[in-house]
């Protein structure tokens, strides 16, 4: 049986914590920053956990993460 691809954008965007979850980037940090203020550009420069309502399909898109 031959191999699966991966995404490779995926690949870019997520990566597997230790407990087998996907770790992902927030949105709204790239440009505009100076209306946002310090405690939420703070709170976007950190990781989040992608929603159990998307893993079926980062899984998906991730054969072997």
């Amino acid at each position: 049986m031959p191999k699966i691809k991966t995404r490779r954008s995926a690949a870019k965007r997520f990566e597997v914590t230790g407990s087998g979850k996907f770790r992902r980037r927030r949105q709204n940090l790239r440009h505009i920053l100076t209306k946002k203020d310090a405690k939420r550009r703070s709170r976007l420069g950190k990781g989040a956990i992608v929603d159990s309502t998307n893993e079926k399909a980062v899984k998906r898109m991730l054969p072997y993460a």
